[in-house]
């Protein structure tokens, strides 16, 4: 793991440490959600928009991503970001309601939304081709890392403190960074500086209204308001869509599509994600309402699956430059149906197989995401790689979500005339659907040439 981060440079790993921070900041407010309910008399529903309003304001401004690398100095960019994420981290420390909070999450939500696909790309555009795949493993292994940190850190600081220690905790050490890191922030991205397009810009309220209707769905169910919603965000991501083809220089460059070999590779990221986000929701529900453990032993039983993600992520990022991005695939798919039938058949029998199952499928996750990223950012030149790395990144947390509303809307229908438990197996055996589809892409993808990886 080591040897996979010494080969980046002093200016890849401020990102990579700026973003393992924020990374771990979207995972801990779920534990502090019954603190929330207490504190300001709310019901489960509405504490749910602490995540709900984070997911919405980072997809919303994701796409905009490469207009900002393309307009503003990288350095001043990172500096805008981070002030971003401590200002809303700030008001949601000090504010003395629960609508402060939500305006904190959602101006936290905006900086993670414009820093992810941003330090994704300028590590692309700063790495050799040959070494993409070495460098997007670190970045793996740290966006894994934090999945295993961010229960512990949060557990730890609610033990002591209050769930405003857990945001002072984060702003502080922000800051330390973002300070003390001032002089290794490099202007490495060429500016091409153009107008802000602010139709498009109010069409993207698109991509935020599909999100924001798959995220409250599970606990509101349909309404007509909720329909129209839906329905509107769809004609607006058209229009968008449409505007973008008739541009010369469009706002998101959705050229990116005619490019062999970044379609597939975009729709392997958002499958393998889909399995990651899904266990991550489905084995709290095996940890806590099959086998009766307490939250505390429910989130420390997630670190084995997140620790081998994190194991395998350098491995894979080597193997993908030595073997290719198609062996990858079918490892990686094979893992993740594994890990379902594991949890169809023996999810609620033994407690040692369920959590081998979400091993499985957060391991499948390594072989997939990351050597896709990387192969979809190879089958494009270095101009668009912004450009395609925000229609990843913003696609990976709509399929994310859509995973979410349909774990929950499987779980409901089975609950009708079966056991809870059963419901969480069977609702695993649907799932295996989604890797298989990983053979279909894999006969897209190249086998020889791992530089240039997909057909």
């Amino acid at each position: 793991m080591l040897k996979n981060i010494r080969t980046l440079s002093p200016f890849s790993l401020v990102l990579l440490f700026i973003s393992f921070t924020m990374s771990i900041s979207q995972s801990t407010m779920t534990t502090a959600y019954p603190i929330l309910m207490k504190q300001f008399g709310i019901d489960a529903a509405a504490v749910q928009w602490v995540t709900s309003a984070f997911m919405v304001a980072m997809t919303l401004v994701m796409p905009l991503s490469p207009w900002l690398l393309d307009n503003l100095h990288l350095k001043a960019l990172l500096n805008v970001i981070v002030a971003t994420f401590l200002v809303g981290t700030a008001i949601a420390m000090v504010t003395p309601n629960f609508l402060g909070v939500i305006v904190g999450r959602l101006l936290e939500g905006m900086a993670v939304g414009a820093l992810f696909p941003t330090y994704q790309a300028v590590i692309m555009e700063n790495t050799p081709k040959e070494e993409r795949g070495i460098a997007m493993g670190a970045v793996g292994l740290v966006m894994s890392s934090a999945l295993a940190v961010g229960p512990i850190v949060s557990g730890i600081v609610l033990q002591f403190g209050t769930w405003r220690l857990l945001f002072a905790f984060f702003f502080v050490v922000l800051l330390a960074l973002i300070t003390l890191m001032q002089g290794q922030i490099k202007n490495t991205h060429q500016l091409n500086k153009r107008d802000f397009d602010f139709l498009s810009a109010f069409l993207l309220i698109g991509f935020a209204g599909i999100l924001y209707t798959v995220s409250i769905l599970p606990t509101k169910g349909w309404s007509i308001s909720l329909a129209v919603t839906l329905i509107v965000s769809i004609v607006l991501l058209a229009i968008f869509v449409r505007r973008q083809l008739k541009q010369d220089n469009p706002f998101l460059d959705l050229r990116v599509f005619e490019h062999q070999g970044y379609l597939p590779a975009m729709l392997l990221t958002g499958m393998s994600y889909s399995g990651l986000i899904t266990a991550t929701v489905i084995m709290p529900l095996y940890f806590q309402k099959v086998f009766g453990l307490a939250p505390l032993w429910s989130g420390l039983l997630m670190i084995p699956g997140a620790a081998f993600l994190s194991f395998l992520n350098p491995k894979t990022g080597r193997l993908l430059g030595q073997i290719g991005l198609r062996p990858l695939v079918l490892i990686g798919s094979t893992m993740m149906i594994a890990g379902y039938l594991f949890l169809a058949f023996f999810g609620t029998k033994f407690l040692l197989l369920a959590i081998i199952g979400a091993m499985l499928l957060e391991g499948g996750n390594a072989f997939i995401m990351m050597p896709a990223v990387t192969a979809a950012s190879n089958a494009l030149p270095n101009h668009l790689i912004s450009h395609g790395t925000a229609i990843i990144t913003t696609m990976r947390q709509l399929i994310g979500a859509s995973s979410i509303l349909l774990a929950g809307i499987l779980i409901g229908f089975f609950h009708n005339v079966h056991s809870y438990g059963l419901s969480l197996n069977m609702t695993a055996g649907w799932f295996v659907l989604i890797p298989l589809s990983g053979y279909l892409l894999a006969t897209r993808i190249k086998a020889v040439n791992p530089d240039v990886e997909v057909d």
